[in-house]
Formats: structure tokens, C-alpha cells, sequence
């Protein structure tokens, strides 16, 4: 593991992650949308050469996944909801997780159904369909399952193209915890080269917005970039 571009001396939080990962890119877009960035420290795992499953990161996060979050009081948060909701907590004038109970409810709901129909199941595409992180990091493999969350993902694509043909965002009128998972969603389908279906004219339109927003532009440092390819 190494630290990435060092940030200025009010960093009180260490996020473990891979600059260009698109679960990463959630925290990495929450930060910036907060105007948190310099309270940052990271620090790169390397997916590709499997630092995520050894004994040494296993002990910070028993899933072996990207990103975690380590507070000042050294305990270890993970998963990106978790992540952000601590993040979006912080300052106690939450703008991403909704400041009202009916909101809180709608993003929770809206970002989990973006895990679940898109973002996840392209995540099972990479490792079970396609070569993934290679032989070294993928064990098992299970091709048919893999093909079957990539159709799964073509028709969370189609759900979100009809949520965002009647609304601005996904899950109502403004930006939030949401629109960022699905943005990981996307980020990946892309990666994966799984495209957009052509008839999904309000999802394209979205995305297009959302690639716009300075959070979305500036997640990865053009230094990470020299490395985490």
C-alpha cells in the first residue's frame, strides 16, 4: 500500500481505496460535493495486485473491499453508504442523505436500488464474465451467472432511464447520495464497456449532466493517475 498525493496538514480522515475504482469514485465524489477533500488522507490499495484481500487489509474491513474510512478515534467504516452518511453527518446540515425523514427514506431507497439493479450487478459482470483482476485475485468464476447480472444491468439501466424521464435527479429534484451511486454505476458499465441502450434517451441525458459537476470531473488527481491504471 502506498499514500497517494498528500494533502494539507487539517487531515484528520484516512480513506483506503483505488483512485480510479468506481466504488472509490462514490466517497470521492461525496468528499468533493462536501468541500472535504483536504480532510483526507489516501492511501492506495492495489485491486489489481489483490492488497484488498490480504490478512493486513482484512483486518480493517472483513469484506475486503474499497473504499474504507478510518475516523479519528481509529474505528473503520465500510460500505460507500455508510461511508457518506458519516461524511454527509459531519457538519450536521446533511445535503446528500435528505434532511427530512420522508428524503432520508427516498435517497436510502433510491441509492440502494442503484447498488442492486446496476452497480452491483455490473461489479459481478467484471468478476465472473470478463477477466476481471485476474487470475491471481479471481478464485472462482461462474460465467453464466456473470452474463446474467450484465443483463440484469441493461435493465437497471432501462428502470433509471424511466425514473429520470419524469424527474431531474434520482431521487427527486436535487443531488444526492443517489445520483452518486448511480454515477458509480455508470462509471463502471463504461469501464466494463457495457453500453448505454440507445433507446434510454433520459439516462444518456443524465449522465451527460452529471459528468459536468467539478465533484464528478476532479475525483482522481492527475498524480493517482500515474498509478492506478
Amino acid at each position: 500500500m502506498q499514500i497517494s498525493d498528500s494533502h494539507t496538514s487539517t487531515a484528520d480522515l484516512t480513506i483506503f481505496d483505488w483512485a480510479t475504482g468506481p466504488y472509490p469514485a462514490r466517497v470521492r465524489i461525496a468528499l468533493a460535493e462536501l468541500n472535504m477533500r483536504s480532510r483526507v488522507n489516501f492511501v492506495s490499495v492495489d485491486l489489481w495486485k489483490g492488497e484488498h484481500k490480504r490478512p493486513e487489509f482484512l483486518a480493517r474491513n472483513y469484506s475486503g473491499t474499497l473504499p474504507v474510512l478510518q475516523i479519528p478515534d481509529g474505528t473503520f467504516i465500510g460500505e460507500c453508504t455508510a461511508i457518506t452518511e458519516y461524511l454527509d453527518a459531519l457538519d450536521g446540515l446533511p445535503t446528500l442523505t435528505g434532511s427530512t425523514p420522508r428524503d432520508k427514506g427516498v435517497i436510502h431507497m433510491m441509492s440502494k436500488r442503484a447498488e442492486l439493479e446496476l452497480l452491483d450487478a455490473v461489479s459481478v459482470y467484471f468478476h465472473h464474465a470478463t477477466p476481471g483482476l485476474g487470475p491471481d485475485v479471481e478464485l472462482y468464476q461462474n460465467s453464466e451467472w456473470g452474463l446474467r447480472q450484465r443483463d440484469k444491468a441493461l435493465r437497471g439501466m432501462h428502470y433509471f432511464d424511466a425514473v429520470l424521464g419524469t424527474q431531474a435527479f434520482v431521487a427527486g429534484e436535487s443531488f444526492s447520495m443517489a445520483d452518486i451511486t448511480l454515477i458509480g454505476g455508470m462509471i463502471f458499465a463504461n469501464l466494463v464497456k457495457l453500453p448505454v441502450p440507445d433507446e434510454c434517451h433520459a439516462l444518456s441525458a443524465w449522465y451527460d449532466r452529471m459528468q459536468q459537476r467539478p465533484s464528478v470531473q476532479n475525483r482522481v488527481s492527475m498524480s493517482e493517475l500515474s498509478f492506478a491504471v
